[in-house]
């Protein structure tokens, strides 16, 4: 067992022989993991008479997380084909190669091999969606209990859910209006501020009513249910942490949505690094020169009061974050401030992306990526995976050429990182076990 696994395996072991109380205080998760495992590994040894100390072996442990993997695959397929059902003019090929590269997405695709928490979290949210999707809101919500279960943060993606179904109702009223006033000029998708005030007085005016708030209720109930039972636990827990509180604070850290949307643009350049939207957004800079100050004045405002560093952070070189944060964030004072342009492209290049989804799915999302991100004192890449493969399933379909530009690169990166894992290890001076590079 190797990093985190150290606590995982022997908590898993424990619920194999049946030791439901034993518990290691230093896991902050839920058990989800553990009994979704020990329902899989404990069924499977008697039909294949397996016996002795192979069936809650480290190795078999790691083997529920591939079947996880194979879930997210279909799951991903069967997501990407209901979000784009409509898009007659996207090919098999490209559904196929799109559910590969999304499937081999870097941060995810290495925890396939290891006994995390990740891939059975994104399995379980993944599905939940997929259901909200079809309609199925008990057995979405059913689902999102069980990504609970692996992660208390999953709620939000509860949320979500329940987002959607408000969300297309909203887009829905808003149409009815538009059509009642028959004023072509407005739209739900412009960006202009008068329209926004607009939408914002729709909004308000749609939410006080008891009638419109009676049917989302009636709506998104299971989602509500769900959500109760997460204040109930929390009030119960004292906090939404399990184990280690004291690693694991929750704090308002705004850059941790500057260093989502970097991350974002860097996993997905081919998408929103391209000539044409630099061009673009220079030309929106240069035309809302004034607005773009605003933005950048904010940025550097939260950049300024709410950077925080986490001690794990500075401390375990045995993460990519920690290299990323002594060679870019610590070599001056002044380099978290000098990459606000940077940030307000790739904010800029983000949104740009999601303009094909109502602007009411796009502030549902938004709300939910920050409550999944900014309370986070850690940077920890893991903690991206969900809200950049939601935003990758909801944004429009590349050209074949850069669909394989993608999935190349996610082999690329692959590649080098278990190379780095297995092959350049390294030992500290007080601590005679082998250390490994990782995400």
């Amino acid at each position: 067992p190797y990093m985190d696994e150290a606590f995982h395996v022997p908590q898993a072991q424990a619920y194999c022989h049946g030791r439901f109380l034993q518990w290691d205080p230093m896991i902050t998760t839920l058990p989800g993991l553990y009994l979704a495992s020990v329902g899989v590994v404990k069924p499977a040894a008697w039909l294949f008479g397996w016996t002795g100390s192979v069936v809650c072996s480290a190795g078999m442990l790691r083997f529920i997380n591939l079947l996880f993997s194979a879930g997210n695959f279909y799951l991903l397929y069967l997501l990407l084909s209901k979000i784009h059902q409509k898009n007659k003019a996207v090919s098999g090929l490209q559904r196929i190669l799109s559910t590969l590269t999304l499937a081999m997405f870097p941060t995810l695709y290495f925890f396939t091999f290891l006994y995390y928490t990740d891939p059975g979290s994104v399995f379980f949210t993944l599905f939940a969606y997929l259901m909200c999707l079809y309609g199925n809101h008990k057995t979405s919500a059913l689902l999102g209990f069980c990504g609970f279960m692996f992660r208390q943060t999953n709620i939000v993606w509860t949320v979500f859910c329940a987002g959607n179904v408000v969300a297309e109702k909203l887009n829905e009223a808003w149409k009815t209006e538009l059509q009642k006033k028959k004023d072509e000029k407005i739209s739900s998708r412009k960006g202009s501020f008068s329209d926004l005030i607009r939408i914002l007085r729709f909004l308000v005016e749609y939410l006080i009513s008891l009638k419109n708030l009676a049917t989302l209720t009636f709506l998104t109930w299971p989602y509500i249910i769900l959500v109760m039972v997460f204040f109930g636990f929390v009030f119960i827990n004292g906090g939404i942490v399990v184990g280690d509180r004291s690693s694991h604070e929750a704090c308002l850290h705004f850059p941790q949505l500057f260093y989502f949307l970097s991350f974002t643009v860097f996993f997905s350049f081919p998408h929103l690094l391209t000539p044409a939207k630099i061009r673009k957004f220079l030309l929106s800079l240069r035309k809302h020169s004034v607005q773009y100050s605003l933005v950048a004045v904010i940025f550097l405002f939260l950049i300024w009061k709410f950077t925080y560093v986490h001690k794990y952070l500075l401390a375990d070189n045995r993460h990519y974050t920690f290299y990323v944060w002594r060679k870019i964030f610590q070599r001056h004072e002044l380099v978290k401030y000098v990459l606000v342009p940077v940030y307000m492209f790739a904010a800029w290049s983000f949104a740009d992306t999601l303009k094909s989804k109502s602007v009411f799915w796009i502030l549902m999302y938004f709300v939910c990526l920050l409550a999944v991100t900014v309370p986070q004192k850690l940077l920890e890449f893991r903690y991206f995976i969900l809200p950049f493969l939601i935003y990758r399933l909801n944004i429009p379909f590349l050209s074949l050429y850069r669909q394989l530009l993608e999935l190349a690169f996610y082999i690329v990166v692959n590649a080098v990182t278990f190379y780095l894992f297995l092959n350049k290890t390294f030992q500290w001076p007080n601590s005679d076990e082998i250390q490994r590079f990782m995400w």
